[in-house]
């Protein structure tokens, strides 16, 4: 792992067990980028081995989330490499569909909020879906962009759009390639919330900071991967999985804590095992 002052593209920091991850080329609107790509990678595994952070914020600098592909770059792109480059594995012992060039967030033990903050379009947009959860700017700007240069949707975005906001909304929004703003990504089911732009930040970090202080870590990673694990499974073998994940779950510190401190109406001290 890079140590956080080697970072170019993006900004690393930790305050109150949150990690923000902040794209960092303002002045392209974040645009996509080899290094910036290696360097998330590298920074989201600096949070997921950091047993103080509880939950990662990933955003972006200056006006804009990320807006998609550095489209200066394309030409010198070969569509092969494109396909074959990429993360490496966060770990192969879980799904592998969760270990791809753009699907990998879902990997990631913790949970990752999008702050969206501005313009969010292709490559932008797909890694924006792949969050756990989305909050974003009232005027923020979506788009899904590929149709509209000529592309297919790339790395697994018709999968995921249509998983977060339903069939006929994915094709419409890949077929047209239109532009759409935060209240009607907040209509789709796209984001969770919305805010005036002067108050993103704040709300966001008071949900951050509420889930950070009152939750289980542990079972934030159960859930996590159970719910990321449904698309693969029937509902006796996610009622399975689940049955062994409580039996697990009952014998945990952090179960033996939180019962105590709801008896005792208090806020909970988790230790995330």
């Amino acid at each position: 792992m890079l140590p956080p002052m080697a970072y170019q593209q993006i900004l690393y920091g930790i305050r109150d067990r949150i990690a923000t991850i902040t794209l960092n080329r303002p002045e392209r609107l974040n645009a996509w980028t080899d290094v910036l790509e290696h360097e998330l990678r590298d920074a989201m595994q600096s949070a997921a081995d950091d047993g103080d952070v509880r939950v990662i914020v990933l955003t972006g600098a200056g006006r804009g989330f990320c807006a998609g592909g550095d489209i200066t770059g394309f030409g010198d792109v070969v569509p092969e490499d494109a396909i074959q480059k990429g993360a490496q594995p966060f770990d192969m012992n879980r799904r592998p569909d969760y270990q791809t060039r753009c699907s990998w967030f879902p990997a990631v033990p913790k949970p990752i909020i999008a702050m969206v903050n501005g313009a969010t379009a292709g490559l932008g947009l797909l890694h924006a879906l792949f969050c756990d959860v989305r909050v974003a700017a009232e005027d923020a700007v979506f788009t899904t962009a590929f149709s509209r240069i000529g592309l297919s949707a790339e790395f697994g975005m018709a999968w995921i759009l249509a998983r977060v906001v339903g069939h006929a909304h994915a094709l419409e929004l890949l077929l047209s390639g239109r532009k759409f703003d935060g209240l009607e990504a907040l209509r789709l089911g796209l984001v969770h919330q919305i805010h005036p732009r002067e108050r993103l930040a704040d709300a966001t970090y008071a949900y951050a900071a509420e889930m950070a202080a009152l939750v289980s870590p542990r079972s934030t990673r159960m859930i996590k991967q159970q719910v990321w694990d449904v698309p693969f499974q029937t509902l006796g073998e996610a009622v399975i999985s689940a049955n062994q994940d409580l039996l697990i779950s009952n014998r945990s510190n952090d179960f033996r804590e939180g019962t105590r401190a709801f008896l005792e109406k208090r806020a909970p001290w988790f230790r995330g095992d």
